[in-house]
């Protein structure tokens, strides 16, 4: 590298002056070295003009000559390497050549020669500067006036420190510009000595003896007329305050504080009153100004670091502070208000920020609360005052003229002058601030009640809360006045309700501030007001209303707030309907209907439309407030109003080609969009319980619904402006459901939920860019397919596989492409579940993980045994298994053969257990998935044929006949007396509770036959007993020996009868008298259905699942067909059977024509929607877990209902259940659900931590439950719930449901 010359020198120096002068005023206006060296490093990220300076140009020009050429060969080395099957992508190739440039010579020279260059420069530099620095002393020497050696007049930085100084700042020089600052000295004297004070290090400042001192001597110069020497003082504090230990800027802060307090309590200074206003170009106003700016920009800093010093220093500033705001003027021989250091503490933090930071630590607001309480408590009652006397200004006063106290609406004439109305404004809103920051916490509250002067009484907690809720019905509103030049929004209805917005979302807040009857009553006035015609308020607008929803929607999102809406503060009151649910949803229903006419043309009232349903929304969206709205069918008002929106959006028109689509489509148009999804929205959140979804189908909208629930959904968007609970939760709700399934699968949902399970299983991430190889999947399933996976099992009820699938057969296509994306569940089935040709195998990219996936997906789904007979009788699913098996055969020999023992085989060994085994927990072992640790991992024998090996049968004790009880004995002679006395029903039943909780393995066997069956004969003997009329069927075995039953039906008796066998129930020749059984109850069920014509699959024809009831009752009747047909012709008259035997009223004419459409059971939308409601209550902790895993207790219960727990309880709890249903009434079928839940709570929530939960509750018995176990517990459910339960279930067919 050759030496650089004299010319290199002059021109490298020349281009850094370029680019220190482009720069000098970042780096002037860093506070430190530390950071001017910062905005140099990241100059490149901040400088857009960074690459055009002479300098950098110089830099890149310098290493492209050097170090080119060597960059050349190093790239081309590896595009060779890469070319030879050597890997590597473009951040390895920049890496490699990076690391062996600066390994070079060249690099280690040059860097040498850039280091000597720019240290003769930088030297040359700094020569120069002295030599200019020199010059400019001296001729400032020349210019004073005073000799000049008694002072410091060097100009190193305030944050430079003095260590790097060539001498200090001593002990007498501060001592000399103590006695220059002496008032008594000339102004120049006074005016230098501050200057060299303010050039001076501030740490030699802070360090000297004489601070105090210093301290008192600035202070008094503060009153100092000449605005140059107070802002000086200002400016010299300002620094203080940012670079002194809290010690020292707490004794600056409180000399300030206490000059202010004294400036304001001296009569000498000319305070402005409130007539006069505030003139802030005024010289004494914008001193003043700044004084009482830099106090509370101190204010907002001190709580970040105060918690590290001793309290003290906090108690002081703290005290200081409430002192100076509490100074109160003697206004008794004044004719105007004088203004008090508050307001002008206001003008500069209008909404109290100082108080929030505060507040917000435990550490200072408890010094805070204790000061207020003890001293300084006239705060916050002037912060009252000013809220009452402005709400008494409102009312008297008109909406124009109080308008414009508002400071949105400025004097445009004096920009610069603010009125008195103007300032009391602006105290009012900071008193606003302040209490509302106030209520929050606990001691906050414990400030009330306070005593008013002027003002009978005390002023209460709801007191003030009524006071702010009556502010957004009668303070004017701006709801234009906000731009984006002013964002903020300073309007008091506004201010209001974020406040009471705020109070919502504490709960102990709420409970203390909102949550009774009389703020109820204050929010729910204007509404009855104007549903009664006569005037809400003088000025209750639009937006009071918008704002009053607003808060009632937060209060009705919160347990106890939805309560106190429903039912009041006192639940026992006969007068419901004046609750606030009722109140709110009359009024709604009639803008919907369009019956009332205020507000009749307004651009706003769609928003006031929404904003009140958006208030229903949250109480019909849950169990037990639609329970209360039902009757108002806000569904229908819903619908009517959406289909006629949904007709004007239709003649919205298409915008031009080319044209701003936005500019092109009137605002009135948007409106109309926005409003119709809003109706969308509304109507969507009906799908959030089951019978709310009955509502939503019978509104013929739920497929629009749910095509904008899947656009909002894909959008990621968050489904309410107060979410309660995800899409999915509503996903799972409409999936329970056929006509849902055939929604979801027309809007797109289940088509874009394959296709992204399947990028994840197949592809991976698309949007990342892949540097190193994925790694191999440790967990069966891939994290990045577990939300996919669990999406399908929810969405994967029978209903929707019913509808999706049946009638379908599989592609099994010659070849399959790479490429070829499954877009249906059919696909999913055909690609990832039966892999029977070796195309489909060769088409997976990742066969094991993906054939592993639909293995698990076919477990979890099997588990509802409609679904596994439905795809057994399609496409033989067991057959399939046992081939793969086979050929997953090692022959070692001929006499020996060995199973391959791999994840696929271990996988569908499980399944073909689970799928041909069925028991409850203890009458059938399912192996693990798993493998143990040691030299046998899997010692569960595998098979490729049936039967399956004793050793998956348990060895519990079969139906072995039990010996006569008394109690039994005393049962059955009550059932035995021929002339039933009043109240026998309920003796029969108590005598069946006893036995239940004492000798619960009684019932069972011929002992359950026969009480069922003459319990069963004397109910329908009583006729108030007998739910549905007595039907006369007179169909012979002739008659019916040449229909068929379904493929279902018939895989559905296969399996009964090999259940009944294992349990030593049945004999020979079972199957052909259980084929007798179901033939004629089909025969006898079609007698009273009625033809409809729907796209269904489902109300096509027979009952579309195996009808588990009779199979159970069959088995229960030990086979006996006589028995159990007699049985069920009887039974088949009371209520208990519309719920037990579920095909009793499929497509049944004693439901409404609307509920026989829409496909629901009655077991759905009122047995599995009481459910939810009683979890909620009894087990929130449950109800919870469920809505945070996004699943819904609805889907579950239903799936056990319907195939009455086979699999999941043992078959002596089966007994007991439908025993205790027959017994006990139709909603002990509820209260056994949430018995369930409560013995699986623990479970629950910790498979909701796994989050796996669908999972668990499908797959996993009910272990260790007993009916009998929770019988008093069940009975104390009967006591609270029994009436509405038996009342709703008794009105199914009734049409308003």
């Amino acid at each position: 590298m050759t030496p650089f010359s004299s010319e290199d020198l002059a021109m490298v120096q020349a281009m850094l002056r370029q680019l220190f002068q482009s720069v000098k005023e970042k780096i002037t206006g860093a506070p430190s070295l530390e950071c001017a060296e910062e905005i140099l490093l990241h100059l490149e990220e901040t400088d857009e003009n960074f690459h055009n300076y002479e300098f950098v140009k110089y830099l890149r020009q310098h290493i492209c000559t050097t170090l080119g050429s060597m960059i050349e060969e190093e790239m081309e080395k590896c595009t060779s390497d890469e070319n030879q099957g050597e890997e590597c992508g473009y951040d390895t190739v920049v890496q490699h050549v990076s690391k062996r440039t600066q390994e070079s010579e060249e690099y280690k020279e040059m860097m040498h020669y850039l280091k000597n260059i720019m240290i003769a420069v930088v030297e040359s530099m700094i020569t120069k500067f002295e030599e200019d620095e020199t010059q400019s002393q001296e001729r400032q020497k020349k210019i004073q006036k005073e000799k000049s050696r008694s002072y410091c007049t060097d100009n190193c930085s305030d944050s430079d420190s003095s260590f790097n100084q060539s001498y200090r700042f001593c002990q007498g020089k501060l001592q000399l510009i103590l006695d220059q600052l002496d008032p008594g000295q000339p102004k120049e004297v006074r005016y230098e000595a501050l200057q060299t004070l303010c050039s001076a290090p501030l740490s030699d400042v802070l360090n000297c003896e004489n601070w105090t001192t210093l301290c008192e001597k600035l202070t008094v110069s503060l009153s100092d007329p000449d605005p140059a020497f107070s802002d000086r003082i200002l400016k010299f504090y300002a620094q203080t305050f940012s670079f002194s230990p809290l010690h020292m800027t707490k004794e600056i802060y409180t000399r300030l504080a206490r000059y202010l307090e004294l400036y304001f309590l001296s009569r000498e200074n000319r305070i402005p009153t409130l007539s006069a206003g505030v003139d802030i170009t005024n010289p004494n106003m914008t001193r003043l100004l700044k004084k009482v700016r830099l106090l509370n920009e101190y204010q907002k800093e001190a709580p970040s670091f105060w918690i590290r010093h001793p309290e003290k220093y906090m108690e002081e500033i703290v005290e200081s502070t409430l002192s100076l705001l509490t100074v109160k003027h003697d206004q008794s021989h004044v004719v105007s208000q004088i203004l008090d250091p508050i307001y002008f503490f206001a003008l500069v933090d209008i909404k109290a920020v100082w108080f929030k930071k505060w507040m917000h630590a435990h550490y200072s607001r408890t010094t805070v609360l204790r000061l207020l309480e003890k001293k300084y408590k006239s705060l916050v009652t002037t912060a009252v005052q000013q809220c009452i006397q402005y709400l008494e200004l409102c009312k008297t006063m008109k909406a124009d003229e109080t308008l414009r106290h508002s400071k949105h609406c400025r004097n445009k004439q004096k920009p610069f002058h603010y009125l008195g109305e103007e300032l009391q404004y602006i105290y009012f809103i900071h008193s606003l601030c302040l209490l509302g920051r106030l209520l929050i916490y606990t001691q906050g509250r414990k400030l009330f009640p306070i005593k008013l002067k002027n003002k009978k009484g005390l002023v209460s907690l709801i007191d003030l809360i009524v006071l702010f809720i009556q502010l957004i019905c009668y303070s004017p509103s701006c709801p234009k006045m906000t731009s984006a030049a002013h964002p903020e929004n300073y309007s008091p209805a506004s201010m209001v309700t974020e406040i009471l917005w705020m109070l919502c979302d504490q709960k102990e807040c709420a409970v203390k501030c909102l949550y009774n009857n009389i703020v109820i009553e204050t929010l729910l006035r204007p509404i009855h007001n104007l549903m009664k015609g006569t005037e809400a308020s003088p000025n209750c607008s639009e937006t009071a209303l918008i704002h009053i929803a607003d808060i009632l929607a937060r209060i009705a999102s919160v347990e106890e707030g939805l309560i106190l809406l429903l039912y009041g503060e006192n639940t026992n009151s006969s007068e419901e309907s004046s609750t606030g649910a009722h109140i709110i949803a009359q009024f709604s229903k009639k803008l919907l209907d369009e019956d009332i006419s205020i507000f009749s043309g307004s651009e706003m009232l769609p928003l006031v439309k929404g904003a009140l349903i958006s208030v229903c929304r949250q109480i019909y969206s849950t169990c037990e407030g639609l329970q209360v709205l039902i009757t108002y069918n806000l569904h229908e008002s819903l619908a009517k109003a959406w289909k006629k929106t949904s007709l004007l959006s239709e003649r919205i028109p298409t915008p031009v080609d080319g044209s701003d689509s936005v500019s092109s489509v009137s605002q009135e148009s948007q409106n109309i969009m926005t409003w119709e999804d809003n109706l969308l929205d509304d109507l969507l959140h009906f799908a959030a319980t089951p019978k709310g979804l009955l509502l939503l189908q019978r509104t013929v909208a739920i497929n629009e619904c749910v095509t904008f629930m899947f656009n909002q959904y894909a959008k990621k968007l968050q489904d309410s402006r107060h979410k309660k609970f995800d899409y999915q939760v509503l996903v799972t709700q409409v999936a329970s459901t056929a006509a849902g399934a055939i929604a979801l699968k027309k809007s797109g949902f289940i088509n874009a939920l394959i296709t992204e399970l399947w990028s994840n299983l197949e592809y991976g991430r698309d949007d990342v860019r892949v540097i190193h190889p994925r790694t191999t999947p440790v967990d069966p399933i891939d994290r990045s397919c577990q939300k996919s996976f669990l999406a399908l099992v929810s969405l994967l009820t029978y209903p929707a596989i019913y509808e999706l699938v049946s009638n379908q057969e599989l592609p099994n296509k010659a070849e399959y492409s790479l490429r070829e994306v499954p877009t249906c569940v059919i696909d999913i089935i055909d690609r990832l579940i039966i892999l029977n040709s070796e195309a489909k195998i060769r088409s997976l990219f990742n066969y094991e993980q993906s054939h592993i996936f639909g293995l698990r997906l076919l477990s979890v789904i099997c588990c509802d045994l409609d679904t596994l007979l439905l795809l057994e009788a399609q496409y033989q699913v067991s057959e399939m298994l046992l081939k793969a098996q086979e050929e997953n055969i090692l022959e070692t020999s001929e006499s020996h053969r060995d199973f391959i023992i791999d994840g696929l085989s271990v996988e569908r060994n499980h399944v073909l257990v689970r799928i041909n085994l069925v028991g409850g927990p203890l009458e059938r072992i399912l192996p693990p998935r798993t493998l143990e640790q040691n030299d046998n991992p899997y010692p569960w024998p595998m098979f490729s044929s049936y039967p399956l090996p004793n050793c998956y049968l348990s060895d519990i004790s079969r139906n072995s006949d039990i010996e006569q009880d008394s109690d039994l004995g005393k049962l059955l002679l009550c059932l035995k007396i021929s002339d039933k006395q009043t109240g026998w029903i309920e003796n029969c039943r108590r005598q069946f509770c006893k036995m239940m909780k004492a000798k619960p393995d009684i019932i069972n066997g011929e002992a359950l036959v026969e009480l069922l069956e003459k319990f069963v004969l004397h109910l329908t003997e009583s006729q108030s007993e007998c739910y549905f009329p007595s039907v006369e069927y007179t169909a012979t075995d002739a008659n019916v020996k040449n229909e068929s039953l379904s493929s279902v039906q018939q895989l559905g008796i296969k399996m009964t009868v090999r259940y009944g066998k294992f349990l030593n129930l049945l004999k020979v020749g079972a199957e052909s008298d259980l084929a007798w059984v179901l033939k004629h109850c089909e025969r006898f069920l079609k007698q009273q259905q009625i033809s409809i014509k729907s796209s269904l699959l489902s109300l096509q024809g027979n009952y579309a699942g195996h009808d588990w009831f009779v199979s159970s009752l069959f088995m229960i009747m030990l086979g006996d067909k006589e028995k159990t047909f007699q049985f069920l012709h009887q039974f088949s008259r009371l209520l208990t059977s519309a719920f037990l035997w579920l095909p009793r009223l499929h497509i049944s004419s004693y439901l409404p024509i609307e509920t026989v459409k829409s496909g629901i059971h009655p077991v759905y939308f009122c047995c599995t929607h009481y459910v939810e409601m009683l979890l909620k209550t009894e087990l929130p902790l449950v109800f919870s877990a469920f809505h945070m895993s996004g699943f819904a207790p609805s889907q579950i219960c239903l799936q056990w209902i319907t195939q009455c727990f086979w699999n999941y309880l043992d078959w002596i709890e089966i007994c007991h259940y439908i025993a205790t249903c027959v017994f006990l009434g139709p909603d002990y079928q509820v209260y056994i659900c949430i018995a369930i839940f409560k013995h699986l709570q623990q479970d629950i929530l910790q498979h909701t931590q796994t989050q796996d939960l669908q999972v668990f509750l499908k797959e996993e018995a009910l272990h260790g439950f007993r009916v009998s176990d929770y019988f008093e517990y069940m009975e104390n459910l009967e006591q609270n719930y029994r009436t509405v339960l038996l009342r709703d279930m008794r009105d199914i067919r009734v049409q308003n449901t």
